[in-house]
């Protein structure tokens, strides 16, 4: 090879060289972004509710007694597991338990007099029916059989009479044993005392008519809960009793609960400044199975509508509006728009009906600055 060819192929050489440095320097720096594989998997058809929901238990009462009074007894206090009919506070009745023993006293006496008083009508009746047997022999005179015949009708009569009386007495120890529970608070169920609002030797006083006053005792039924949550007017059609959900709580931060839809409200809550919607009860599907839960923890509810298995499904973040993805093209580097067809959808994944194949990779960081069809990118991190 003489000199002139060897000088050729060096300039050729750097030539290349050249083009490649400079192809190379100007060539923009790859965007990172994060991408998902297009996979087959289950995908959900689920709705939400709009504002948080509370736990709430099966049964829950704000008691006060029916009259009003000096408290003398509170045997509870807050924290006390009770049973149902356990005495949960009384006022002063000693006057009322005076007119107990009383009215108890009246119908002793009442069952006394109506004792002796049919007594002496059975005495008479058989007297009657004596002279009524020596009429015929003329022992007794008509006039002495017609009195004691009389005197016997008006016996059966005050016996009648005294017998009612005993209704009465009875009727008298009711309204004074009604009078007198008016001044005890009873336990309707077993539970929880949650609050006491009065003291020991403190007056309660009943509600005045249209002004609510704070209850002397909250019980709460702690072996059952239920999750109240509002859910849009929108979606509320689309919900139907003993459709399962899933419920979740901040306080048990990512863990779910089986559940299912209980009831959903027959009316919808228009309130001022908020969207209209309609209140569902879920409950827990293994309610023993739960942690310890509180009345008033904030909850929410997903129901599930429908499910699909093994759908081709991506990550519901990378799905933009048309509906479109970003693809992301490992053999140039590059990012490509695709249109594509979807089906249902959740929070986590839509299903891809047209559009995508198995293994391809979409990008799920579509809110970084340079994403955009034709960029070149760099895969920060593979999602699963």
């Amino acid at each position: 090879m003489n000199r002139n060819k060897k000088r050729a192929i060096i300039a050729i050489s750097v030539a290349i060289g050249g083009i490649y440095l400079t192809m190379l320097w100007s060539k923009p720096e790859p965007i990172q972004v994060t991408v998902s594989k297009v996979e087959r998997g289950v995908v959900e058809a689920t709705v939400a509710n709009t504002r948080a929901g509370s736990i709430k238990a099966c049964r829950r009462a704000g008691l006060s007694p029916a009259t009003g009074g000096q408290i003398t007894h509170l045997p509870v206090k807050e924290g006390d597991y009770v049973k149902a009919g356990e005495l949960l506070l009384a006022l002063w009745n000693d006057d009322l338990q005076a007119l107990v023993t009383l009215a108890e006293q009246e119908a002793q006496a009442s069952r006394a007099r109506a004792e002796a008083s049919c007594i002496q009508a059975d005495i008479a009746q058989r007297e009657a029916q004596r002279l009524q047997r020596l009429k015929a022999s003329g022992a007794a005179s008509v006039e002495l059989i017609d009195q004691m015949a009389s005197r016997a009708k008006s016996s059966r009569a005050e016996c009648a009479s005294a017998r009612a009386e005993i209704n009465v007495s009875k009727a008298r120890m009711d309204v004074a044993g009604a009078n007198l529970a008016r001044t005890l608070l009873l336990a309707p169920f077993s539970g929880v005392v949650a609050e006491i609002n009065s003291e020991l030797n403190e007056y309660v006083t009943p509600s005045p008519p249209g002004i609510a006053t704070l209850p002397a005792i909250d019980l709460i039924d702690s072996s059952c809960f239920y999750m109240l949550a509002p859910i849009d007017e929108v979606d509320a059609p689309n919900i139907k009793a003993g459709m399962p959900a899933r419920i979740s709580m901040d306080a048990f931060g990512l863990q779910q609960f089986p559940a299912t839809v209980r009831r959903i409200a027959e009316y919808v809550l228009d309130r001022e400044k908020q969207a209209r919607t309609i209140d569902i009860e879920v409950v827990f599907n293994a309610p023993q199975q739960t942690p310890r839960l509180l009345a008033g923890f904030s909850a929410d509810a997903e129901i599930i509508l429908s499910v699909h298995h093994n759908s081709l499904r991506i990550p519901t973040l990378a799905v933009m509006e048309g509906p479109k993805v970003m693809l992301y093209n490992h053999n140039d580097e590059t990012l490509q728009l695709r249109d594509i067809k979807t089906g249902i959808s959740n929070w986590d994944y839509t299903e891809v009906l047209q559009g995508l194949q198995e293994n391809e990779q979409v990008v799920t960081s579509l809110d970084r600055p340079g994403v955009e069809a034709g960029a070149y990118a760099a895969v920060e991190q593979q999602q699963p």
